[in-house]
């Protein structure tokens, strides 16, 4: 009875973002921020990275083509190759406008279907033999039919033509899933990446580094835990992934960019405008306030 009432309050939650969205997306971060924060959110004078996120969502990236290109998960190819790391696209095996064109039998035993558009949208098949298409049919269905933009606002989402993309699993050689590499770049300039380790395990831990691979320990609650003899062996690789980063996110003054390693060779993610929607109060307010200062929002490429 509990999982329905939650289950209801968070549709009814969504709908009543999602109607304040199409009356001012202003009046639904307002509102968002101060139900996640118990603040006011200050645009007038941000200086967070929540808050100027947050600013940078509703003003330089509202209705900008670039953005809006560069948030599809597929039209992003585009603009990689564009630049000239054509090389570090992961293999596309399919794209399809329609759940019914998928011919599950022509795919690899091994895949991953997600949608282009908005978050959290994936399905990891690690065994095509286990896969209960129908279900995953049905979950894609909803993918393209959802207006996820409207319930935080993230309007770089809002003119992306929905697709499912099918792209080839990625794993290291003891078939485990592969470290997560997320790179801020503030500027056009890579500054932190966050590892996050572990998490095929169900419990993954997000370390800071700096772009020369020194922990920065005082960022995260899972650094300001390790030991003193804590030691993470800089993966083969690193260093050309702080070169795409640094290329891919020259147009914008923040932008998350995010990658694989497998072998050393890097693997492109994606490139996240409103990590979190920019209601992140899981980071530490240090961190917060670090990354905020290094957001130049008059930052023109």
């Amino acid at each position: 009875m509990s999982y329905s009432i939650n289950t209801m309050m968070r549709t009814l939650s969504g709908l009543f973002c999602s109607l304040l969205t199409l009356i001012s997306p202003v009046l639904n971060t307002k509102f968002l921020y101060y139900r996640r924060f118990g603040k006011r959110l200050d645009l007038a004078h941000p200086k967070t990275s929540n808050e100027k996120v947050l600013w940078l969502k509703l003003h330089t990236y509202y209705n900008n083509p670039l953005v809006t290109q560069c948030a599809d998960k597929y039209r992003v190819r585009e603009y990689v190759t564009g630049c000239g790391c054509g090389e570090i696209l992961n293999e596309l095996y399919g794209v399809y406008q329609n759940v019914n064109d998928i011919d599950f039998s022509a795919l690899p035993d091994k895949f991953v279907l997600k949608c282009n558009y908005g978050f959290s949208m994936n399905i990891i098949c690690r065994d095509k033999k286990q896969l209960d298409e129908a279900n995953a049919k049905k979950k894609m269905k909803s993918w393209l039919h959802s207006k996820q933009h409207l319930y935080k606002s993230e309007m770089q989402y809002a003119e992306i033509p929905k697709r499912i993309i099918c792209e080839k699993y990625i794993e290291t050689e003891d078939g485990n899933a592969p470290d997560d590499y997320k790179i801020y770049c503030c500027n056009g300039e890579p500054c932190y990446v966050m590892v996050c380790i572990g998490r095929n395990l169900g419990h993954p831990k997000f370390y800071y580094f700096d772009v020369e691979g020194n922990i920065q320990r005082k960022m995260s609650r899972d650094g300001l835990a390790v030991p003193n003899d804590f030691i993470y062996e800089i993966p083969s690789g690193w260093q050309d992934m702080i070169r795409y980063a640094r290329i891919l996110s020259r147009p914008f003054p923040f932008v998350r960019a995010d990658f694989y390693l497998s072998q050393g060779k890097v693997i492109f993610g994606e490139l996240t405008f409103t990590p979190a929607a920019g209601l992140d109060n899981s980071k530490l307010q240090y961190t917060d306030l670090l990354l905020g200062q290094m957001i130049n929002l008059d930052y023109n490429a």
